[in-house]
């Protein structure tokens, strides 16, 4: 097949998600520097795209999203489930649920006893700060005027404030503010909004950045693979329409496709698994092990309880009247239900005493359904959703042949440890003792999900968490940081490919464990290191 020259650049940076936005502008401050970005997706060229609300559309669409689903879970009792991947620029970050959260300062002082030099809470805060456009204004915590703007909820809804009582019922004091290094408390999520829009990273980071003349994008392009010569990659091979291109890289090749697409690309170049790639038809260039392992992910129990004497989405929703009322919001005052982040309260305690840390997140809505794609339910109702934050399950994710339209086999082996499965068991305790507090009788709230029949026994909770455990979104680790020693590191403490110069991975595949909470505020701190790092070894 022939292929077209497409030019040579300092920098090329695969896939314009929530890392790769960060990285390509931050790159591109240096005007000597030429940058091309390629982003399998196209542009956010649609309404659903900005209403805080167009999640419900936008997740499920072959549109904005890559159709991914997992395998049948044994620890799901079977079942397969969706999932999302962002199909645009922005990546995720446009059709997600807008939550920033940074997890647990903790998290990362735990990156650096595994060696990950510079990756520790005094590390990566002053960065925090500088990544955002927070509503609080410059603090010790917070920064002002970086492209991630942070904003308050523009709704409350009263079941929510209850349920936040209840919580302190239960000695779980109310905070203010979930990013301050210690998450435990109840409170509302901040967002990612700029006066009732979403901001996804392509809005903060990649567009000013495309202002500047240095910065080439090519959106709809799929990279088959990375070209490699002796030990160095020096560029990227990709499709657009019916051509194949050839851009060339002085400096590296970034991968910033995440933690399912950063994979595909290394695995169809010949970097994993020698004996399996091999299986594949695929010459190994690079023994690599570690590449597609590692999978984690947060895996929530979806609990619904029906309420009565107070409002909620479900009866506005099958309204006329009521969703009249929410378009008319949105549209005087960029305000109302349409602004709605899919959880707006968040809860974050201990599934048992035996925790040092909170180790369970939950996400309240004043919503219920079936399953994401569904319609709500007709009944008054709140959906209760619990995590795990710190999974000891590992999963995988591997191509299944060389060509570049094939879907991958994403196993992230749900609940296939005995601790998670206790976890999981302990945390809809938690749920039901929540929901029993005195703060919420005047709601009478009944149990639908998992129901009244599901005995208290550890046994019974486990299945029930695997007949409505769902994920929420959360994949990392697949490319995962470590020392050179380490057989299942990919990539080094400063992101660069262990065993080939010229390549860097820069996403949430090079989490070693998981943050305690929401991955996208994280993503974006990676992405931001990642190029710092890359601008210093450039000079």
């Amino acid at each position: 097949m022939q292929k077209t020259d497409a030019g040579e650049f300092d920098c090329i940076v695969v896939g314009a998600g929530t890392a790769g936005c960060v990285v390509t502008e931050q790159l591109s401050r240096d005007p000597a520097r030429r940058i091309l970005v390629l982003e399998a997706g196209g542009m956010d060229n649609w309404i659903w795209f900005h209403v805080p609300v167009g999640y419900l559309f936008a997740i499920g669409n072959p549109r904005s999203d890559w159709m991914f689903r997992t395998e049948a879970e044994p620890g799901l009792n079977g079942r397969s489930l969706a999932y999302p991947r962002g199909k645009v620029i922005g990546g995720s970050s446009a059709i997600n649920a807008m939550i920033s959260m940074r997890g647990q300062a903790a998290d990362y002082d735990h990156w650096r006893s595994l060696g990950m030099t510079g990756w520790g809470w005094s590390d990566v805060l002053p960065l925090f700060r500088e990544l955002e456009d927070h509503f609080l204004g410059e603090s010790e915590f917070h920064g002002a005027g970086g492209g991630w703007r942070i904003e308050s909820p523009r709704l409350s809804w009263a079941i929510l404030d209850a349920v936040r009582e209840a919580a302190g019922q239960m000695g779980i004091p109310p905070t203010p503010d979930f990013n301050v290094g210690d998450n435990e408390g109840a409170g509302y999520f901040h967002v990612n909004q700029k006066r009732g829009r979403r901001w996804s990273s392509a809005r903060g980071f990649l567009k000013p950045a495309l202002a500047r003349r240095n910065v080439r994008l090519e959106t709809q392009v799929l990279v088959e693979r990375l070209e490699i010569s002796g030990s160095r990659v020096t560029g990227v091979e990709y499709r657009k329409g019916s051509q194949t291109f050839v851009a060339r890289a002085r400096g590296t090749v970034v991968l910033c496709s995440g933690s399912i697409g950063s994979v595909q690309v290394l695995q169809r170049s010949g970097i994993g698994r020698a004996d399996f790639l091999s299986g594949l038809g695929i010459t190994p260039v690079l023994d690599a092990p570690g590449v597609g392992e590692n999978l984690q992910d947060h895996l929530q129990q979806r609990a619904i309880f029906k309420v009565e004497n107070v409002r909620t989405l479900n009866e506005m929703y099958h309204s006329l009247p009521g969703r009249g009322w929410m378009g008319l919001q949105y549209a005087l005052a960029r305000r109302g239900p349409l602004t709605m982040a899919p959880s707006q309260l968040g809860i974050f305690t201990r599934s048992s005493p035996e925790h040092d840390r909170p180790n369970i997140q939950f996400h309240v809505q004043p919503l219920s359904l079936d399953k994401f794609g569904d319609p709500l339910h007709r009944f008054p109702a709140i959906t209760v959703s619990a995590c795990n934050l710190r999974p000891t399950s590992r999963g995988s994710v591997r191509i299944t042949e060389a060509s570049v339209h094939a879907a991958p086999r994403i196993a992230p082996c749900y609940l296939s440890t005995d601790e998670d499965r206790k976890v999981a068991a302990d945390a809809i305790r938690v749920t039901r003792r929540l929901m029993a507090q005195p703060a919420l009788s005047r709601f009478r709230p009944v149990e639908y999900l998992p129901g009244p029949a599901v005995g208290d026994d550890d046994a019974s909770l486990a299945r029930a968490a695997g007949d409505i455990g769902t994920t929420i979104f959360h994949p990392v680790g697949t490319a995962r940081m470590g020392r050179p020693t380490d057989p299942g590191a990919v990539v080094d403490e400063r992101l660069r490919l262990i065993g080939l110069d010229g390549l860097r991975v820069v996403d949430a595949s090079v989490m070693p464990t998981i943050t305690s909470g929401n991955t996208n505020t994280p993503t974006a701190l990676i992405g931001l290191k990642g190029a710092k790092m890359i601008a210093e070894d450039l000079r």
